[in-house]
């Protein structure tokens, strides 16, 4: 039988908000083991905060953005190794990182981290879906729902539950830059909607949420299509 994949774009921040949240792995790491029939996890992890604190340093000491790039890529390989880790002799033995190459293996965990500069890990997962058939990403990000404008900085932000990537693509800015914080980033969003690819963004602090998707039940979100 053929399985269906799932492409999980997971927040670095989620893994390691200040440290590594080990209570967040296992949660996840459960949730995800009681999903398996039928289905392989493509499991795809940012850098997050910590990246953004690198690169803010490196910034000070005249940093370029390749450099920065890298940085975020290190810090995103290290969160994945953790993730694959913990799903121990389940997952495919190796971070992957280079999302446009396939997989050849029986697990049903597939790991991944950043690619190279150039590219966040929201792109890495278009290719990923791409390369292994899947329409859809979900991206588990620390946000409810994509909004209008910045609901930290906006207290009459609205919550959008259903969006089109053309006017998704109107809140972004017109390029991706290192450290960019956004719910999907502009070149990632470009090429999901040239390939047709749906995702669908939920809160990963929420794991019920997410739970509630991968069982056809209605959940928080923002489908972007």
């Amino acid at each position: 039988m053929k399985k269906e994949n799932i492409i999980l774009s997971l927040g670095g921040s989620l893994v390691a908000p200040d440290k590594i949240d080990i209570e967040f792995i296992k949660r996840f790491k459960d949730l995800i083991l009681s999903q398996l029939n039928g289905r392989r996890f493509y499991i795809y992890i940012g850098g997050g905060k910590i990246s953004r604190l690198y690169q803010q340093a490196l910034s000070e000491f005249g940093a370029d953005n390749e450099e920065k790039d890298w940085a975020g890529i290190n810090v995103s390989r290290l969160n994945a190794q953790v993730v694959k880790q913990a799903f121990s002799e389940l997952s495919y033995p190796k971070v992957v990182i280079d999302p446009s190459k396939r997989v050849f293996t029986s697990k049903d965990i597939i790991v991944g981290g950043a690619w190279k500069p150039g590219r966040s890990t929201d792109y890495g997962s278009v290719v990923l879906a791409e390369n292994s058939g899947s329409l859809t990403i979900v991206n588990l990000t620390n946000i409810d729902y994509v909004y209008d404008k910045d609901p930290n900085k906006f207290p009459d932000a609205k919550a959008i539950k259903q969006i089109s990537w053309p006017d998704f693509r109107k809140l972004l800015p017109d390029k991706w830059s290192p450290g960019l914080s956004s719910p999907f980033d502009p070149e990632a969003s470009k090429l999901a909607q040239k390939l047709k690819i749906k995702v669908v963004v939920i809160n990963g602090r929420k794991l019920e949420e997410l739970e509630n998707f991968l069982n056809n039940k209605p959940f928080i979100g923002t489908i972007i299509k």
